[in-house]
């Protein structure tokens, strides 16, 4: 395979769908998903840093940026996991996670993803029986997290929790059970959930 025709198969989506750090550990089970980066997107300060963007007021969004192979996974099955693996009926943050920083959203870059954007929310909405809250939006300029965000769920480091100091995998694990996210998605989703169980 020739650089170009390598460089042509490859593609980003970017999606908020609440904690960056369990968005950033679904997708990167996802055969032909090479990489995802934590991140923020969306508003309008510039070079964000983790704090500004969860006190409020910056716009953004905590995001991921995923680079996946088009001839392995589309850009349209990438929107379909996206969608059943959060609340997208949820206004107001995901799961225990609140606040504008944290809702859902797509960005679309280009009107060919708005389109596949647009057909598979309708398609979410459908299957759900319910109105889908999460805007699809221009993709604008993506600012990678804090190297402390990156892939958080495998990490090694020792940092100090609510259930005391404890390594960042195990942290993370600890997270996102009492958070309920996966209970919360599949209360919703069922079968069609992805990511539950894996």
């Amino acid at each position: 395979m020739t650089a170009g025709a390598a460089e042509a198969a490859t593609e980003k989506a970017y999606v908020a769908g609440g904690c960056f750090w369990c968005v950033e550990a679904d997708f990167e089970k996802v055969k032909g998903v090479s990489e995802v980066v934590s991140g923020y997107t969306g508003g309008t300060t510039e070079n964000p840093t983790y704090k500004q963007v969860s006190n409020g007021g910056t716009g953004h969004y905590e995001a991921v940026e995923i680079t996946f192979d088009n001839a392995q996974v589309s850009y349209e099955q990438i929107l379909m996991l996206f969608f059943r693996s959060v609340n997208p009926t949820d206004a107001g943050g995901q799961f225990c996670d609140r606040g504008d920083s944290y809702r859902t959203a797509i960005f679309a870059d280009g009107p060919e993803q708005r389109a596949v954007a647009e057909r598979v929310k309708g398609q979410a909405a459908q299957l759900l029986g319910k109105t889908v809250v999460t805007p699809i939006l221009p993709a604008g300029r993506f600012w990678p997290a804090e190297e402390y965000h990156q892939d958080y769920y495998k990490g090694t480091n020792i940092v100090l929790t609510r259930f005391g100091p404890r390594q960042q995998a195990t942290a993370y694990k600890l997270y996102r059970e009492a958070c309920g996210r996966d209970q919360r998605v599949q209360e919703l989703w069922g079968p069609e959930a992805p990511f539950i169980g894996h």
